[in-house]
């Protein structure tokens, strides 16, 4: 599995997203937490802000705030992760995508970190 896709961006809190407003959790931060248990992410309807908390992970270890890479309206959430969290651990950028943003503003993604970027961030946080 390619642990850093170069078709997504990355936002600094380790969750990434796609052109089509798909978002999820990288590998990096589901290999840190380790199994996860319990997701929780706002309803279909809500507004998110691009940095601002974006619900919950827990795995066994800890629990951890999600954070939007993206401004907008949440419209869809992942069922299938909310029944079966540990998705994202197994699959993080496919299965285990955790929500869909419609962006209220698509030029934040040039904002967020390209996955040599990301995974340049994160080569000096493991250990």
């Amino acid at each position: 599995m390619d642990n850093f896709p170069e078709d997504l961006k990355y936002h600094k809190e380790h969750m990434w997203v796609r052109s089509d407003g798909t978002v999820g959790i990288s590998y990096f931060a589901q290999d840190q937490l380790g199994e996860v248990v319990f997701l929780e992410v706002p309803e279909a309807g809500s507004e998110v802000e691009a940095g601002g908390e974006f619900g919950e992970i827990e795995s066994r270890k800890s629990v951890s705030d999600l954070y939007a890479p993206v401004s907008g309206t949440v419209k869809e959430v992942n069922s299938e992760v909310e029944d079966e969290p540990e998705l994202i651990n197994e699959d993080p950028y496919g299965k285990g995508w955790v929500a869909i943003i419609e962006m209220s503003d698509a030029g934040e993604l040039e904002s967020l970190l390209s996955a040599a970027e990301y995974k340049e961030l994160v080569s000096g946080e493991e250990g």
